[in-house]
């Protein structure tokens, strides 16, 4: 293997660092002091006494009667499954019937949809039987009781293996769950299983070409990739397999597989909409013990989502930033902004300093520490990875303790000038990706892809946001003439969330059609 021979470690390893100025932090000098973790103390809260709570303004957006009309299709939502149950047409545990035959036809079809990795009937029963109980009784737990969700398989799931995308952790199946697997539980959704992702996390085409996961298909074109790292989780949702899953995102891996796939993401949840997007975040978004560094959360707020116009909010565009994609995708998304001023916004040109350094900062700390994490692996499992990771991992050896110190104060820059930019705008938009999704090419399934050139285009807009620390928001706003997905992005700062839901409900109206993806599964049918 090149990469451990004299040749790799001389040249081409070398040559990799130059071609993408991963170098870049050696010619700097940066007096700031670093910052290892974004951690961000809430600002002081807006006197908003008369403000709508969380749990009304849920109850809004469950009570909204679909659009399905003016629409043609529509992704079913957590809403329509509410209504389902709430209505007696159907149970969860007929729903769950219904998941479970269409998880074995996704096995069955050629080429097999691969979004959900592990499943377990009796489990995926035994949630739904205790949910249609409780409707019965009415005595449900939240807006989530009765609602499939799938996980990241790199999260921890009673009774499903650890695998996190490869072929050797994992070996014995969980005890135990992850915090979010417990509230998803506490909340009385029905897991229906954990879904693919690229190994390790290490790429964004979500392409895993092992025995356990293989490639998941696109739903808009099963002959494209879903993006990665949380590719099952995008291609569950887009499929119809649940409304709702859940993904990590280091370096967009929850935004760019949701723009590749047409639905909704926010940095944690992937879903059929915003409004659902929105529900998720008020139920999971609190301090977790387990991880101190969250413990400055606020209170999840939802205010002002649903207010019938953007007047008073300020939009900031980089333009040359901002144009840095694909015709299709500028011109979808340029529409889009012009949409939001129509509703009251006003778009303010920005500047958005050092994206460059902020870019290699980025790369130089996420490989860095996975490389860190994963130093056993790498010694002991080596071969037993795909070439995409071992790639990633032996680059991520070149990088030194001064450039991972040096980009740690380049990210104290960075957080710097954002606090700066938003004390002028609300957020800040950029296209979601700057292309479509890829083709999956024949090698691609026999040996994987890898494309440096590719993972570094893909997460151009998506890094800011993983580097500094503040929320984004992916909203599917049109498709290429290819029929493929496109979407906006909108980030917001610290602890904002609210603005970037308010803001993407009214991006869902610019979308004049919802095209029904070529695989789909219409589970309350």
């Amino acid at each position: 293997m090149w990469l451990t021979r004299a040749f790799g470690q001389i040249c081409l390893l070398p040559f990799l660092m130059r071609m993408n100025n991963f170098s870049l932090m050696r010619s700097l000098d940066i007096h700031e002091d670093p910052t290892f973790i974004p951690e961000v103390a809430a600002g002081v809260a807006e006197d908003k006494s008369e403000a709508k709570s969380p749990s009304d303004v849920i109850k809004q957006l469950t009570d909204a009667r679909s659009d399905s009309a003016r629409n043609g299709f529509s992704f079913k939502e957590i809403k329509d499954y509410l209504e389902c149950y709430r209505s007696g047409k159907l149970t969860p545990s007929q729903v769950a019937k219904n998941i479970i035959a269409m998880l074995e036809d996704c096995d069955k079809s050629t080429p097999p949809l691969r979004a959900i990795v592990q499943w377990d009937q009796e489990q995926i029963m035994l949630m739904a039987e205790a949910s249609t109980t409780r409707y019965r009784n009415k005595c449900t737990l939240s807006c989530l009781d009765g609602i499939p969700v799938c996980l990241k398989e790199e999260f921890k799931v009673v009774p499903y293996h650890h695998r996190v995308g490869t072929v050797y952790l994992g070996t014995q199946p969980e005890t135990e769950d992850a915090t979010v697997a417990k509230k998803l539980r506490e909340a009385g959704a029905i897991i229906i299983g954990v879904s693919n992702m690229h190994e390790l996390g290490t790429g964004t085409t979500g392409c895993n070409p092992n025995r356990y996961h293989k490639i998941p298909r696109n739903p808009y074109n099963p002959n494209h990739f879903t993006g990665g790292s949380s590719s099952g989780s995008a291609a569950a949702v887009a499929a119809g397999l649940c409304p709702v899953a859940i993904g990590t995102d280091g370096g967009g891996s929850v935004r760019i597989p949701a723009s590749f796939c047409g639905v909704v993401g926010l940095k944690g949840p992937i879903c059929t909409s915003v409004a659902d997007a929105a529900i998720v975040y008020s139920i999971l978004a609190e301090p977790d013990l387990l991880y101190p560094y969250g413990l400055k959360q606020p209170k999840a707020t939802l205010s002002d989502m649903c207010a019938p116009d953007l007047k008073g909010l300020k939009l900031g565009v980089d333009w040359t930033f901002f144009k840095a994609c694909d015709a299709e995708v500028l011109s979808a998304c340029e529409k889009a902004v012009k949409h939001l001023q129509s509703l009251g916004a006003s778009v303010v040109e920005v500047s958005l300093p050092e994206i460059e350094e902020a870019r290699v900062a980025h790369v130089i700390c996420i490989l860095s520490e996975m490389r860190d994490f994963l130093q056993p692996d790498f010694n002991k499992h080596f071969h037993e990875m795909n070439l995409e990771t071992r790639a990633s991992l032996a680059l991520a050896s070149q990088f030194t303790a001064l450039d991972y110190i040096k980009a740690n104060r380049q990210r104290t820059r960075s957080m710097r000038f954002l606090q700066e930019i938003f004390s002028t705008v609300n957020c800040i938009l950029t296209p979601a990706v700057p292309c479509t999704a890829p083709r999956i090419y024949e090698s691609d399934l026999l040996t994987g892809s890898s494309d440096m050139s590719f993972t570094v285009r893909s997460m151009r807009f998506m890094q800011l946001g993983n580097f500094t620390g503040i929320p984004g928001l992916v909203v599917p706003i049109g498709y290429s003439t290819a029929g493929l997905p496109i979407s906006l992005q909108v980030m917001a700062k610290w602890w904002d969330e609210a603005v970037l839901l308010r803001i993407g409900l009214k991006l869902e109206q610019f979308r004049d059609q919802t095209k029904k993806p070529s695989i789909y599964y219409d589970i309350l049918a």
